[in-house]
């Protein structure tokens, strides 16, 4: 039989087998020994070269991996164009240290588009959104939706772009997000448990969702913590977006921004810089710096 190579995307894997979208056609593939090997792992969201070894069935070999743009560790994810970092306006309230975390993970990763959305925004009243605006509206877009009322999906459609990953902690309502945007995908949602108000984790496995011709939405696990040991304490400066512009502005150089005297960030707090933002910043530099 003749074989042939092709290029595609992975958009699921499962028990190592690999399922890569290429010309129209979905190809289980399996990976060579070569990437066990080389302890390469390939991730959804990967291209791949690959070889057809049955057209009929659909089946397949995975030859090479193509070099990644970015790549999420938690979900685990590679070539994300979107990540939209989902919190719900309540049950369970907004964790703001972990949306930080989120946040920081997708700066890291240089992810193009970095989008906010609060589900469950019919929970909350006029003066939380604005407070929660004042905060992060200057900074990332956000999208107030309600996936239950079908409030704002439209906006939230309109602001994907590519390979679109949703990231944030379980019972917050990605799965009912992506139910809304496709809903053809039948996504498994969960209950919240009431007493310990965390969701249940519904989500077994990285897939690539086909929202249009060239939009895919990840759907991933929930997780409730995010370590960001990987980062230098020193580093995470970089990270927060607000403080760019006056980075390299301070009296001293490698100025921590924290004891400093003649800190351009500190001397714009309250103006472009929140406060709480900002304590949050010194928060995770003290704690990154205590692990090394």
């Amino acid at each position: 039989m003749k074989q042939s190579n092709m290029t595609g995307r992975i958009i699921r894997g499962v028990g190592g087998i690999y399922y890569v979208a290429a010309g129209g056609s979905t190809y289980e593939c399996s990976a060579r020994g070569r990437f066990r090997k080389a302890k390469i792992t390939p991730t959804v969201g990967d291209f791949v070269k690959f070889t057809v070894i049955d057209e009929q069935n659909k089946k397949g070999a995975l030859d090479t991996i193509e070099e990644r743009k970015n790549l999420l560790i938690r979900p685990r994810a590679a070539n994300i164009d979107t990540a939209i970092i989902t919190f719900a306006a309540a049950s369970p309230n907004i964790n703001m240290d972990l949306l930080d975390r989120f946040l920081l993970l997708a700066e890291t990763q240089k992810i193009p588009n970095i989008i906010i959305c609060i589900n469950k925004s019919d929970l909350a009243g006029d003066e939380a959104r604005r407070d929660f605006s004042r905060i992060y509206g200057n900074i990332y877009p956000i999208a107030y939706v309600s996936a239950e009322k079908g409030m704002g999906i439209d906006i939230l459609k309109g602001l994907i772009k590519g390979v679109t990953v949703f990231a944030g902690p379980s019972g917050v309502g990605k799965s009912s997000l992506i139910n809304a945007l496709i809903p053809e995908s039948n996504r498994q949602t969960g209950e919240i448990s009431r007493k310990i108000e965390r969701g249940k984790h519904t989500t077994r496995q990285v897939e690539l969702l086909s929202m249009d011709k060239d939009t895919y939405i990840v759907d991933s696990p929930g997780f409730t913590s995010l370590s960001l040991d990987f980062l230098q304490h020193s580093d995470i400066q970089n990270y927060f977006r607000e403080f760019v512009p006056y980075l390299g502005q301070c009296r001293f150089v490698d100025c921590a921004h924290i004891a400093e005297p003649d800190c351009a960030v500190k001397a714009h707090i309250g103006e472009g810089i929140s406060q709480e933002r900002y304590d949050r910043f010194v928060s995770l530099y003290n704690e990154l710096k205590q692990r090394r």
